[in-house]
């Protein structure tokens, strides 16, 4: 049960800031119709969950439950990216369409490969 409360709090707190990270690099960086808010925090989720998957790869701790299933959970979003795929596609943007995928699976790929191997450069 205690898990669950750090994963609801880590959601939470997760959210909030996928939220303002996302509205404001959006409204900072508004490039055609390529969706950078949604992006930028899911590659930075990706970096954030092989950090702390790495990091916390020996031991069984609550932040575990905390940071990457709540917070992590919370911070990136499947289902926003999907839907903005698909406003891309009904809108026919194919080409911001193709190119958003694809960044978004390399850089997303990349960043969670930086993630695992950054904790062994901190010791």
């Amino acid at each position: 049960m205690k898990n669950l409360f750090y994963i609801f709090i880590g959601g939470g707190f997760g959210s909030v800031m996928r939220y303002l990270l996302s509205n404001y690099t959006q409204k900072w960086w508004n490039i055609n119709y390529f969706p950078m808010g949604t992006f930028l925090v899911n590659i930075i989720g990706c970096f954030l969950i092989g950090f702390l998957t790495s990091y916390f790869a020996k031991n069984d701790y609550y932040l575990k439950y905390l940071l990457i299933t709540g917070f992590c959970g919370g911070f990136t979003t499947f289902s926003a990216f999907s839907a903005e795929n698909y406003s891309l596609w009904q809108n026919q943007h194919f080409g911001t369409l193709f190119i958003y995928v694809i960044m978004s699976v390399i850089a997303g790929f990349a960043a969670v490969f930086l993630g695992m191997k950054s904790p062994a450069l901190l010791q």
